[in-house]
């Protein structure tokens, strides 16, 4: 069995964010780069199936450079290769289309994305590719399991969970519940010494025009002042509700 788990590099949810160009492009100087949180749920899932059944697991990302140390982090949880298309994408368009092309290369029986990413939250790449490819795509994605070449399957929706059953090929969109927290994979040192053995492959892009353009970039607008009122000063408080706030 082939599985194959999409990576998207994302900033750390600790780094301070800054637009560069006029605010047009986003300043990347000083940023710490992680795994997508909703992919590392995947991967993580991709490896229990791979102790479990003898799958190959492989990741891919598209990006620059920048991008392998990511690559090796998810070779030393496990993954048995990685490959990175050479692209620097402007949106999920680009994206899918390139993993199609991937795609068409190699078969691959289970494909795993995040639901989202947690930097542009488009959760746009699996339902695009899904597609493309022209096989079934389950996002939210919150329970796998393989028997031979049918899966079962859970997935959240409004107001409550929803099972299914599918056979492969198939795409999930993965996210927390796939595997919890406290199951995620720490690479140790023996992760990281084989990771350096494992093979990253770089591929080229294929010519794809972007479906969207980036106008300008801005943050939301600073929070006001606090005001405190006193416990007992009941008037002051429905003054400022009334005049100011406009609440009441």
């Amino acid at each position: 069995m082939n599985i194959l788990v999409c990576i998207s590099p994302v900033p750390d949810t600790t780094s301070k964010i800054n637009f560069k160009e006029e605010n047009t492009a986003f300043e990347t100087l000083g940023i710490q780069y992680v795994i997508n949180p909703n992919d590392e749920f995947g991967l993580t899932r991709a490896v229990h199936l791979q102790q479990k059944v003898g799958a190959k697991v492989t990741v891919v990302t598209v990006g620059d450079t920048s991008c392998e140390p990511i690559l090796r982090k998810c070779l030393a949880i496990g993954a048995d290769q990685a490959i990175r298309v050479d692209l620097q994408p402007q949106d999920g368009f680009q994206v899918a289309t390139q993993l199609e092309a991937l795609c068409k290369k190699t078969n691959y029986d289970l494909i795993i994305t995040g639901r989202e990413s947690i930097d542009y939250n488009g959760g746009m790449v699996g339902g695009l590719l899904a597609v493309h490819m022209g096989i079934p795509y389950v996002p939210n994605c919150v329970h796998l399991d393989l028997s031979g070449n049918d899966v079962a399957l859970e997935r959240e929706i409004d107001g409550g969970k929803e099972r299914l059953k599918s056979s492969l090929p198939l795409i999930v969109g993965a996210q927390k519940g796939l595997v919890e927290e406290k199951d995620l994979i720490i690479p140790n040192m023996r992760g990281i010494m084989q990771a350096r053995q494992k093979p990253l492959e770089v591929v080229s892009p294929i010519e794809v025009t972007a479906a969207t353009l980036v106008e300008h970039y801005e943050k939301p607008p600073e929070k006001g002042a606090v005001k405190l009122v006193d416990a007992e000063d009941i008037d002051g408080l429905i003054d400022l509700l009334t005049n100011e706030a406009k609440v009441l």
